[in-house]
């Protein structure tokens, strides 16, 4: 046994549990990193048909770990639109986050989403919100999403599965970064996707 693996089990045996980080043994590649990864959800087309479909879609390709209820929400910024159905679902995946956000995007358009009104209606929204306490700035992905903090339709779901996640930037709790935000108009809805 190597000595990095001193004192863990064999790759016969369960993952052994490192902090909060979980760690695979794989025979060809070593140990293998699990992160979680916090994925919102959001549709006003179809939002029940495209919510459930995007549930199975991750739970085929992802370690479902927690999955929040169904808020319906009102539109945020462009207005003269129906409410939104909104969830998150939080997934272990030893995939880094570009592979998650190729994944999340196929989805999208796998349901029809075109990128045409900035904030306007979607058949399907799926953002990498945060994935541990992971802090990454590119063109393409930012997390933890700059505006998650902002918005409740983001956080209400977010604390159903994880209330104590800190941000990595603002040093608070998902809950303490609910409190600062209204919650008008957010309510529960019936939809399950859990």
């Amino acid at each position: 046994m190597p000595p990095f693996s001193k004192g863990r089990r064999s790759s016969t045996g369960p993952p052994a549990r490192h902090g909060r980080r979980l760690f695979c043994r794989s025979l060809s590649l070593g140990f293998i990193l699990l992160r979680t990864a916090y994925i919102a959800l959001g549709s006003n087309m179809s939002p029940e048909t495209n919510l459930r479909a995007a549930a199975q879609y991750l739970r085929g390709r992802l370690e479902v770990t927690a999955v929040s209820r169904v808020y319906r929400t009102p539109p945020w910024g462009y207005v003269p639109q129906a409410d939104f159905l909104n969830a998150v679902i939080a997934a272990r995946t030893p995939l880094d986050p570009p592979k998650v956000l190729e994944q999340l995007q196929a989805m999208e358009r796998r349901q029809g989403r075109q990128r045409t009104i900035p904030n306007g209606p979607r058949t399907l929204d799926l953002d990498l919100i945060a994935m541990d306490g992971l802090v990454l700035r590119s063109p393409e992905l930012m997390i933890p999403h700059p505006r998650m903090h902002e918005r409740a339709f983001v956080l209400v779901p977010f604390c159903d599965v994880a209330p104590d996640w800190r941000h990595p930037l603002l040093g608070r709790t998902a809950a303490a970064l609910l409190a600062k935000v209204s919650q008008d108009g957010v309510t529960v809805d019936g939809l399950r996707l859990g």
